[in-house]
């Protein structure tokens, strides 16, 4: 897929075993950022496929696994130009047959992060998000996370002294106002690295905006779920806040 600048993002496309034309889709993104999403038994992509749902997973600018070029593209001032990726993935949807108006974002950690940014800064075009221990800010982000972390990350991301004014500009929850599409947020009460301060601001942000958006925490997890009961607490209810979100079923989004 060829994105804005005429880069190649390379992804992978899941079609569901279904009689609908033009199905709903759930567009993935890895965590990391210097991550890689590749071919592998994954149960979410499973159940999301087995109830209708068309999914696509990208591996936007900064995955890894495609040299080290590919992997800088998204480094400090260069954020938002992964999150364009995004646009690009949007733009692919119908060509290969699925809804644009019924697209949702999923992802956890830094996919977390591309998924907030994604219904912040293209806001026409997802109907649903659902965050993992995302990243809602990452002045506080960086500020919150644990000491050893966050040289490790300002490298990845800028820096607090230096960066502090773009790291803000960039972050999701400067831009809350523009969110419209509903979210589900999960995140674990005792996260070392995306402290759960990202998921409780956002939400009461978007509850003061009026946003339909339910929030998940769980106190026995930490950087995403563990424990098999709380995976299957969580993610059938994620879904089935996709299947009830305003355009998901039913006559698409307006």
């Amino acid at each position: 897929m060829t994105s804005f600048d005429g880069e190649q993002v390379p992804l992978f496309v899941f079609r569901p075993r279904s009689d609908e034309p033009r199905p709903p889709v759930v567009v993935v993104v890895h965590g990391g950022p210097e991550a890689q999403a590749v071919l592998s038994f994954n149960p979410v992509l499973q159940a999301l496929l087995a109830v209708g749902y068309a999914v696509v997973v990208p591996n936007v600018r900064g995955s890894t696994g495609y040299g080290k070029r590919y992997a800088s593209l998204d480094d400090t001032t260069r954020r938002l130009d992964s999150v364009r990726d995004l646009e690009a993935v949007h733009s692919a949807l119908e060509p290969a047959g699925f809804d644009p108006r019924r697209a949702a974002l999923w992802g956890g950690s830094y996919g977390g992060y591309m998924v907030l940014a994604g219904l912040a800064f293209q806001p026409d075009l997802w109907a649903a998000g659902v965050d993992i221990v995302g990243i809602s800010n990452l002045v506080t982000f960086l500020q919150n996370t644990s000491t050893y972390r966050r040289a490790h990350r300002e490298r990845e991301y800028g820096s607090l002294e230096h960066d502090r004014d773009f790291l803000a500009n960039v972050s999701p929850l400067t831009h809350v106002d523009a969110i419209r599409s509903p979210l589900f947020v999960i995140h674990g009460r005792n996260d070392p690295r995306v402290p759960v301060s990202e998921a409780e601001q956002l939400v009461d942000n978007l509850k003061r905006c009026g946003v339909p958006c339910k929030l998940r925490i769980y106190e026995d997890e930490g950087h995403g779920l563990v424990r098999l009961e709380n995976r299957l607490d969580a993610y059938p209810r994620a879904i089935e806040f996709l299947d009830e979100a305003p355009g998901r079923s039913g006559a698409p989004k307006d």
